[in-house]
């Protein structure tokens, strides 16, 4: 692997432009998708949120979701009612301990996300191809640290706050 070296500042700000950008767009398709299921955009968050983490094998839990998404308990519980009763989640108590209920979505969700976002999927993977792997796997590594990077910041302002 080679050796890291220190960005220049014009490359870290180029880069964090792009993250930037990324992150407007990776809203902006949020709305859309809530818009084109007849999702409120909160609701429609929350539940790529819950997908997120059923797709990293760690279901959320309701105050997980409440933290994810900025919202308190009580908000979060009537978007939870609202998502069960558009059939779009579950909740689940886990079965080590009956006092975690945990948050499922069920399967008619997974057709309705892959409706909207395969075809970005198939666009994604054609844009990805002219890539070599070598590089894709520094990137994905970089992404990895990004996110790693972004999500102690978050916690500690969290802290920080209380």
């Amino acid at each position: 692997m080679p050796e890291a070296s220190n960005p220049t500042d014009e490359q870290r700000d180029r880069l964090l432009l792009g993250l930037r950008e990324h992150g407007t767009v990776f809203g902006e398709l949020g709305r859309q998708f809530g818009a084109r299921t007849g999702l409120h955009t909160t609701d429609a968050a929350a539940l790529v949120e819950i997908l997120a983490a059923q797709d990293r094998g760690a279901p959320l839990t309701q105050v997980e979701l409440s933290q994810h998404i900025g919202l308190t308990p009580g908000a979060t519980s009537a978007l939870l009612n609202r998502l069960e009763a558009a059939g779009h989640v579950t909740r689940t108590r886990d079965s080590a301990d009956r006092r975690v209920v945990t948050l499922r979505p069920t399967a008619g969700v997974d057709a309705m996300v892959d409706r909207f976002f395969d075809p970005l999927t198939e666009r994604m993977g054609t844009m990805m191809s002219r890539y070599p792997p070598e590089l894709l796997a520094e990137f994905s590594r970089f992404l990895d640290d990004v996110c790693t990077t972004m999500t102690a910041y978050a916690q500690e302002n969290e802290r920080s706050r209380t």
